[in-house]
């Protein structure tokens, strides 16, 4: 599916919204005029009950008052001059037997209405329609006579509710009509109010837009959006932070690189143009190729080291776990490096044992790494001292310690960066490839430990007056 596609097939959060808020507001306004329509309709039962059950009521009194055959003859006429002026009320009176005593004209009353006897304290009347499509809501009673032993009558009573439907009916058009009217407008206001309420989304959209790699330091205004999107704009910041420290340190590490790759390269195209500018002896040759050899060994070393650190960023490290007696691996380190201290003029010392588990080679070239470093750094007469602690509680640790200038406190952190260098003055000479303390961290990340530095200037010290003081910290 293309990308135009994908857009097309996804709803906005407007729109989303707004169906949403629609749909809400037209089911509220659909229950609000059902319950409206039905409390309306009942209202009408109820005033139609309290009729019919009045009319009932009088005919009762009249039937009361049968103590004859007589009597009973003279219902009808009783009757009739009780319902005058009572237009759209139809009363019916029926015998025991089933014969029709009194009926008003044109009363249309059904055989369920009379059968079933639905009293006017029920929940709903009886409603039906007339062969003239009358519609008519009535009740019915059984209503004793005077007679004695007489099987009482019964009696039914409707009224027209003709109005009433009509009334209903133009109610409903109206009402129905509102809530669609109101449901397509509560639906247009809807879609008003979330696309103002997505306005400080715009905008941080907007602004987000015009951060490039050459302005990485421009920021998301956390104090300009709404509360629910402040976190949001903060996260987003953090992020542009953290990609604007990595870019810089990747732009740092390809100058570095390329300045490291130039040296050797330029020393080797220098060297091999002299040497081929006129004929030479083939010692002068071996000579050449000899220097040049030195020259491969510095990049393959640092190609090594690249190579070594991009399998770390990328997780590869994973070192093999074996059971490591520090004090031996260590004292074979310091044996190695001991010529190399001595031509300085250092002393170098270790004390302390301790076990851990981790990947011998690994271990060793970190310890070899901060040696190297720390010898290159003390001048002559200072010492080297590597300190192994075995801590129950927090592991075992291992610091290597060298006397001489402190490193200032703002290099500190950016020590482990590659090719960094806190001075010139501690640049060493040139075949490092300055990539040395960035492995040792590496190695200690992959075994699930850190490194950590500090530089003091401690009074009774050697030569520079303070210490540098590297710590592996082992799980």
């Amino acid at each position: 599916m293309r990308l135009s596609d994908r857009r097309a097939s996804r709803a906005s959060i407007a729109r989303r919204l707004t169906a949403l808020f629609a749909a809400a507001s037209t089911a509220v306004l659909l229950a609000l005029g059902y319950l409206i329509g039905t409390a309306v309709e009942q209202h009408f039962e109820e005033q139609d009950l309290a009729v019919l059950n009045g009319k009932l009521q009088l005919a009762r009194q009249a039937l009361a008052k049968v103590t004859s055959q007589a009597d009973l003859d003279a219902i009808p006429q009783h009757l009739d001059d009780a319902l005058i002026g009572h237009s759209g009320l139809a009363v019916v009176v029926k015998a025991p037997n089933g014969e029709t005593l009194f009926a008003t004209s044109g009363a249309e009353f059904p055989e369920a209405l009379l059968v079933r006897q639905v009293h006017g304290n029920g929940r709903h009347p009886y409603v039906w329609r007339t062969a003239r499509s009358t519609p008519l809501r009535g009740i019915s009673a059984p209503v004793p006579t005077g007679i004695p032993d007489a099987l009482p009558a019964i009696v039914g009573v409707a009224t027209d509710i003709s109005h009433h439907e009509q009334f209903m009916d133009g109610f409903r058009r109206t009402l129905w009509s509102f809530v669609v009217l109101a449901a397509l407008l509560t639906g247009v206001l809807g879609w008003l109010a979330v696309r103002r309420g997505l306005a400080p989304l715009q905008a941080m959209r907007q602004k987000a837009s015009g951060i490039t790699a050459q302005r990485l330091d421009a920021r998301l205004d956390a104090e300009a959006v709404p509360a629910e999107l402040a976190d949001l704009a903060q996260t987003l910041n953090a992020m542009l932070a953290r990609l604007e420290a990595s870019f810089r340190r990747l732009s740092d590490f390809s100058s570095d690189l390329a300045h490291e790759f130039r040296t050797p390269i330029s020393n080797l195209l220098t060297q091999t143009q002299v040497t081929l500018s006129r004929s030479r002896s083939p010692e002068e040759y071996r000579e050449v190729l000899a220097s040049n050899v030195e020259e491969y060994e510095r990049l393959s070393r640092m190609v090594a080291d690249m190579l070594f650190l991009a399998k770390a960023d990328e997780g590869q490290l994973i070192p093999s776990r074996e059971k490591l007696d520090l004090a031996p691996l260590i004292d074979n380190l310091v044996e190695f490096y001991r010529i190399a201290a001595e031509e300085k003029g250092v002393t170098v010392s270790c004390s302390g044992k301790g076990e851990i588990e981790g990947d011998s080679l690994m271990i060793r070239r970190a310890i070899s790494n901060l040696l190297s470093n720390a010898i290159r750094h003390t001048p002559s007469g200072g010492q080297v001292s590597v300190i192994i602690k075995n801590a129950t509680a927090s592991g075992v640790s291992i610091d290597v310690i060298n006397s001489g200038e402190t490193i200032p406190a703002e290099h500190l952190p950016r020590l482990f960066d590659r090719f960094y260098r806190a001075d010139s003055a501690r640049g060493g000479d040139g075949m490092r490839s300055g990539l040395g303390l960035a492995i040792a961290k590496s190695i200690m990340e992959a075994h699930g430990g850190k490194i950590v530095i500090t530089s003091e200037r401690a009074a009774g010290k050697c030569s520079g007056g303070g210490e540098t003081r590297f710590t592996l910290n082992f799980p």
